[in-house]
């Protein structure tokens, strides 16, 4: 099969980690990078654009691969479709809410292109052992599980700005983009939850969105979920954006831990030790190379058929939930999921 045809919109930080993915699989051909700042699109050495429209007709890329944020995610992938490419895929989290990601989804429908989320965090390796882990019956029936935001990158006037500052000016910060990656995470890890409550606070007044907050997740057959995210502060870890931060799996008959250096430890019920089934990261890029697990992924659908994760119809239920968690938190009570109450 001749190769795929990717094409970049988007040359800012993160796009680095997309661009280095691509370029390790033998399959792929990139073909352009666009960005409004041509000089960024320049030094990524691959034809550079500083128009949309001019990359896609000169291009004609099989994929689009959307690297902007999310108050740009709508124009672009009308442009896309506009030019008929056939596969989009779009970072997270996908559209400014709910309601323009399901009409821009309808859109893409109507003119045949599919569009995937590039929702990575259920790529990263210790979550794929954990859920490994977990459907061995290693710890269990799952009763509890806990994930605790610590990066430690929200402090000071200068919070985010060395790195995507457009950060500091988001009106919904911390869910938004951040604890939408959990959401997926625990639904990839326990399926959806039947209802949430939320208690979400700004700490760092730079900011213009929640920087802190806790998310409590229940689910139908008795399982909780609890999301802990502060900005504020870190946790124990060389490098604290490539866990995030730390997780405990408990189950009636044991124990999964993620810490800050990536690795996994089992430990069974009623015992003081633990074995470690996953060890330290030492992969390159970002989060155990998530990005190149889920573009390695989305390769093979498309060369070989095998099923796709994160489909943006799937990832509608992420939106859904997370304006369920907005909700509970403004109006202090416990939101039940798959009603009114999610709207």
């Amino acid at each position: 099969m001749s190769s795929l045809k990717v094409a970049c919109l988007g040359a800012g930080y993160f796009s680095q980690f997309h661009l280095d993915s691509w370029h390790r699989i033998n399959s792929v051909e990139l073909v352009g990078v666009c960005d409004q700042d041509i000089e960024k699109a320049r030094n990524t050495g691959i034809a550079a654009f500083d128009r949309l429209e001019h990359m896609l007709a000169e291009t004609t890329p099989d994929v689009l691969d959307i690297i902007v944020p999310p108050t740009e995610h709508a124009t672009a992938i009308r442009g896309a479709i506009a030019f008929g490419v056939a596969q989009i895929i779009c970072q997270k989290p996908f559209c400014l809410n709910l309601h323009e990601a399901a009409a821009i989804l309808e859109e893409a429908n109507v003119a045949g292109s599919a569009i995937v989320v590039h929702e990575n965090f259920r790529f990263q390796p210790w979550y794929r052992t954990i859920k490994a882990s977990m459907i061995a019956g290693d710890i269990g029936e799952v009763l509890q599980t806990t994930f605790r935001l610590r990066p430690g990158d929200g402090q000071g006037p200068n919070a985010y700005l060395d790195r995507q500052a457009y950060f500091q000016k988001m009106p919904r910060f911390l869910v938004h983009e951040t604890a939408v990656h959990f959401i997926d995470t625990f639904r990839f890890l326990l399926g959806d939850p039947s209802s949430v409550y939320a208690d979400l606070r700004q700490v760092n007044p730079v900011i213009s969105g929640e920087d802190a907050g806790y998310i409590l997740f229940e689910y139908a057959n008795g399982t909780r979920g609890m999301f802990d995210g502060n900005r504020h502060l870190d946790h124990a870890s060389d490098n604290t954006r490539r866990t995030m931060g730390e997780a405990l799996i408990e189950g009636n008959l044991g124990t999964l831990n993620l810490l800050g250096d990536g690795s996994v430890h089992h430990r069974r019920f009623g015992t003081t030790s633990s074995e470690e089934i996953l060890p330290p990261d030492t992969r390159p890029g970002f989060g155990g190379d998530c990005v190149h697990a889920l573009q390695t992924h989305v390769v093979s659908h498309l060369t070989t058929g095998t099923e796709i994760e994160n489909r943006a119809q799937d990832y509608l239920r992420v939106l859904e939930i997370e304006e369920a968690v907005y909700a509970s938190s403004e109006q202090g009570r416990k939101i039940m999921l798959g009603g009114s109450d999610t709207r």
